[in-house]
């Protein structure tokens, strides 16, 4: 039986997660982690985690974030990892039964209605976990009763499609191919939903936060030893194999995208294997 949020505020975002993108996730966790690697230390540098904190990680998926967590704040403090995919939430306790992790809580909850403990934790933390809300101001002021006064909030989101060539070389051989998609709000619940910093500080301050600081940095997205492995893997997960999935091409077709994905990929192809740079938003807050 699939465990679900008492709440069904993000009832799309539930049924997305717990389906076959949730396993696709949860499949390639390793290959994700390293990806994903560089940025992860820039996001845990901001936090800035001292021992003894106790700490809610936000979308924590298949545990990466929140075991890191776990082990910057020792055996005195506590992390929370909530999620709303039981694919990928199974795989963090996986992960955290295997290296023996005692201070790690894993819940299926969803941020908008969860019933947080009142002023108990010192950070609200999230490696691209916040920008699925249905309502991101409600979210984030239900979030906001968990921490203590002076408690702190950091999160990393993606900035502008068009400055983050891992989603746009992607997405742009597939339409080339297939056609463009129904378009969708700029600020629709998705990858790219806080591109505007505006925006996100207008979220923020309606939620009750203050000290609001928005960084804008490139960090270097890892891709596979390949320049052809990566590009498979990009029409595996990712916009390009949302639209091969929405269209269902013939394999030619696939293999068509796939080679045009790798002939621009090269170009961040080098001695220590595949880099992509990624423009990223580092946002930090108080309450």
């Amino acid at each position: 039986m699939t465990e679900q949020p008492s709440s069904g505020k993000n009832s799309g975002q539930f049924e997305y997660w717990n389906s076959a993108n949730g396993e696709k996730w949860t499949a390639n966790q390793a290959v994700l982690d390293r990806h994903l690697g560089a940025l992860t230390d820039r996001l845990f540098h901001h936090a800035a985690i001292q021992p003894g904190e106790r700490i809610i990680d936000i979308g924590c998926g298949t545990g990466a974030t929140a075991l890191r967590a776990a082990a910057a704040t020792g055996t005195g403090g506590a992390v929370l990892g909530i999620d709303l995919s039981n694919p990928m939430l199974g795989r963090a306790r996986e992960r955290a039964e295997e290296q023996g992790v005692s201070n790690l809580t894993l819940e299926i909850a969803d941020a908008q209605s969860h019933v947080f403990e009142q002023g108990a934790f010192d950070l609200l933390q999230s490696r691209f976990g916040v920008m699925f809300f249905e309502n991101p101001t409600a979210a984030f002021a239900n979030l906001r009763t968990a921490l203590r006064p002076g408690g702190r909030l950091c999160f990393v989101c993606w900035s502008a499609l068009a400055d983050n060539p891992w989603f746009s070389i992607p997405r742009n051989a597939a339409v080339r191919h297939l056609g463009e998609p129904e378009p969708t709000p700029p600020r629709a619940p998705g990858p790219t939903a806080f591109a505007e910093t505006d925006y996100v500080a207008e979220i923020l301050q309606g939620a009750g936060f203050q000290d609001l600081q928005i960084t804008t940095e490139t960090c270097e997205l890892i891709g596979a030893a390949s320049v052809a492995e990566t590009a498979a893997f990009a029409t595996n997960v990712g916009p390009a194999s949302r639209l091969i999935k929405l269209h269902n091409p013939p394999a030619e077709i696939v293999a068509a995208i796939r080679e045009e994905i790798e002939q621009e990929l090269s170009a961040y192809d080098g001695p220590d294997g595949v880099r992509v740079p990624a423009r990223l938003n580092f946002v930090r807050a108080r309450i």
